[in-house]
C-alpha cells in the first residue's frame, strides 16, 4: 500500500521568532510563531514542526507558552523540537498540545532518551531529528552533529539512525547541514543512504528551493519534504507543491 506524502513546513525559532538563515547563519527574522502556525494550518499543511534552534546551545527548555499558543490555532499534527533532554520535557511539550516530540542532541549524549520517552509515550509521538554533514572521518561519509549543527558528536549519522530506530524513534527528521538554506535541492544521497538502513518514517528537510526540488527526495525515499525560507517568505506555497507532486504521479494528502 502506497502512503500519501506529506508536505510540512518548519517553524525554526529563535527568541520568540521565527528566523531562516543559511547552513544554520546569519539568521533573518520571518515572523511571528503562531501567526505562521495558523497561516500554514489554513493553507494545507500536513503537519507542523516547530523547532526551538538556540534551546540546546543556549542550555534551556522549549518555550513552553509559545508551544501551547501554537498548539491552539493548529489543527493539524504539530511536531516540537529544541532543549528537550529529560523525559519530564517529552511529557511537558506532549502536555502543552505537541503530538510529537523531536529529540537530538540529548538523545546523541544520552541514547536512552529515546528508549524511555518511546516506550513511556510510544514510538508514534517520538521523532529523532538528526543534523547530518559530510564528514570523511565517518565511516558512512556521514557525520550526526550537535547544538544546531554548531558541534559534531562524533557518531556516524546512519549508525546513530539506525540505533535510534530500535530504540524506539517512530520517524526520522533528516536535515542536511550541508543543504540548509541552500536552496540548491535536498541531499538526494544522503536521503537514499538513510532509507536503506531503516524503515520508518523520513522527513526530508535541508535544500527545498524550487517545486521541482520536491519529487527527487521522494524518489529518494523520503516520506515527507520539509521547507522553511520557500514558505515563510512567499516563494511557494504548500498547494503548488502538492500540486507539483501530484503533476509527477506521487500521491499527497
Amino acid at each position: 500500500m502506497s502512503v500519501a506524502i506529506r508536505v510540512i513546513p518548519c517553524l525554526d525559532v529563535d527568541a520568540g521568532r521565527v528566523v531562516k538563515g543559511v547552513n544554520f547563519e546569519n539568521l533573518a527574522d520571518a515572523g511571528d510563531p503562531v501567526e505562521l502556525a495558523k497561516h500554514y494550518g489554513d493553507s494545507g499543511a500536513d503537519e507542523l514542526i516547530f523547532l526551538d534552534i538556540t534551546a540546546s546551545s543556549a542550555n534551556r527548555e522549549t518555550t513552553i507558552e509559545m508551544v501551547k499558543r501554537t498548539a491552539d490555532v493548529l489543527f493539524i499534527p504539530l511536531t516540537v523540537g529544541g532543549g528537550v533532554r529529560t523525559v519530564d520535557d517529552v511529557d511537558a511539550l506532549l502536555r502543552a498540545g505537541a503530538d510529537k516530540v523531536g529529540i537530538n542532541t540529548a538523545g546523541l549524549a544520552n541514547p536512552d532518551l529515546i528508549s524511555l520517552a518511546a516506550s513511556r509515550f510510544g514510538d508514534q509521538c517520538i521523532v529523532v531529528s538528526v543534523d547530518v554533514r559530510r564528514s570523511s572521518s565517518a565511516p558512512s561519509g556521514f557525520e550526526a552533529t550537535t547544538h544546531g549543527g554548531r558541534k559534531s558528536s562524533g557518531k556516524d549519522a546512519l549508525e546513530w539512525i539506525i540505533e535510534a530506530a530500535q530504540r524506539g524513534a517512530g520517524e526520522v527528521l533528516l536535515n542536511s547541514m550541508d543543504a540548509d538554506g541552500t536552496k540548491n535541492g535536498y541531499d538526494l544521497e544522503l536521503i537514499a543512504r538513510v532509507r536503506e538502513v531503516v524503515d520508518i518514517p523520513l522527513i526530508a528537510s535541508g535544500g527545498a528551493g524550487k517545486l521541482s526540488d520536491f519529487a527527487p527526495a521522494v524518489s529518494a525515499g523520503a516520506n515527507a519534504v520539509l521547507a522553511a525560507s520557500v514558505f515563510h517568505f512567499m516563494e511557494l506555497s504548500i498547494a503548488q507543491v502538492k500540486d507539483e507532486l501530484r503533476s509527477t504521479g506521487i500521491e499527497v494528502r
